[in-house]
């Protein structure tokens, strides 16, 4: 099959990593996949697996920007040269691309929905979905039937994954401690968070708890990777709270395993998230959890279980929280267990491959 892969960038985050893994799946299994995007620095690994990258600038938040109209043209040259037989759109943006391509070409194209969208008249009534959308969560899968009204029957919900295996990687005391170094971490045990730095990932609400747990546990170590627009309010607000000596920005980073290694607590203090591929990222790591109760996230964390489900905007909740997983470590390691084998029974990587492509099938057999 010829596959056609879109989304807005290739830069770090949720959507990327998972259009990536989604091509280098696909062309183990022996597809013809290309990637369109306005690029980033996840074209690296694309290359790295011989996986062609076709650049249009499609970063705009806008489907009426004139750089829609300019990608669509491009791409149907693309399209028309290579036979592609189906295209599959990550983002808003391309999935308006995409319906376009479709209607030119004659071929099918189906989407993801990695979120949550405000519920704009434009939206419900220029879906723009394709002939299938993939929810990745049911949390989204309501949203899409509730809020977007797009059809049930439309509608095909199948869960994130990721690579376990990658995750089981072990490293030596002494990588470690280089990269401990690098991010200038000192001794104590490690709370972290790998997410985008912005507003709606609650980074705020860690950083006041943290002013809470350090006045009890003194030594712990915070520890934010990501990058982006709230980063100025973020270093602000650190300086305001006098936690500077514990609070450390590092770089995104193309694989998470080393950093998620050295972590003792990963917390997620989202105020809306689809479902959190870094949250199964640190659960396949084994780390116990500490994530807001929104969105899809009680998909994957198991209160009581792999970790603490709290409720948003509440640093109080979220310092408790982290304090008894730093307290008792047994029972820490007892919630990354269980995270790990969920991650293992219910989001492989595998497993949603295998459902995506049986959704391909079906969509080019006209059901």
């Amino acid at each position: 099959m010829k596959i056609l892969l879109m989304t807005t960038h290739l830069d770090f985050g949720g959507i990327s990593s998972y259009t990536v893994s989604l091509a280098k799946k696909l062309k183990e299994r022996e597809h013809q996949v290309w990637v369109a995007s306005s690029g980033g620095r996840l074209e690296e690994v694309l290359k790295n697996h011989s996986i062609p990258h076709i650049k249009v600038n499609v970063k705009t938040k806008s489907e009426l920007n004139p750089k829609v109209i300019l990608a669509i043209f491009k791409l149907l040259r693309f399209i028309r040269q290579e036979g592609i037989e189906l295209i599959h759109a990550q983002t808003r943006v391309t999935q308006v691309v995409a319906f376009y391509l479709s209607k030119l070409t004659k071929i099918p194209y189906i989407s993801t929905c990695h979120g949550f969208f405000k519920p704009r008249l434009s939206r419900k009534i220029f879906k723009f979905w394709g002939d299938k959308v993939i929810a990745i969560s049911d949390a989204v899968r309501v949203h899409l039937v509730n809020d977007l009204r797009v059809t049930k029957d439309k509608i095909e919900l199948i869960y994130n994954g990721i690579d376990l295996e990658e995750f089981l990687k072990s490293y030596t005391n002494e990588q470690k401690d280089e990269y401990r170094r690098e991010v200038n971490l000192k001794g104590g045990p490690v709370v972290g968070i790998i997410a985008r730095l912005s507003e709606v990932k609650g980074h705020k609400y860690l950083l006041k708890a943290a002013k809470e747990i350090l006045e009890v546990k003194p030594d712990v170590q915070f520890l934010i990777i990501g990058e982006g627009p709230e980063k100025k309010n973020l270093l602000k607000l650190v300086d305001e709270l006098k936690i500077k000596d514990n609070v450390h920005f590092a770089q995104s980073v193309i694989e998470t395993t080393l950093p998620l290694s050295i972590m003792d607590v990963f917390v997620m203090p989202s105020l809306q998230e689809g479902l959190g591929l870094s949250i199964l990222e640190a659960m396949a790591k084994g780390l116990p959890v500490v994530a807001s109760d929104v969105g899809g996230i009680y998909s994957l964390v198991e209160d009581g279980k792999s970790g603490y489900l709290i409720k948003p905007r509440q640093d109080l909740e979220l310092k408790e929280a982290i304090l008894r997983l730093l307290k008792d470590k047994r029972m820490a390691e007892a919630f990354g267990r269980y995270g790990q084998k969920k991650v293992k029974s219910d989001f492989s990587l595998d497993d949603l491959i295998k459902k995506v492509e049986n959704v391909y099938q079906r969509v080019l057999k006209g059901y």
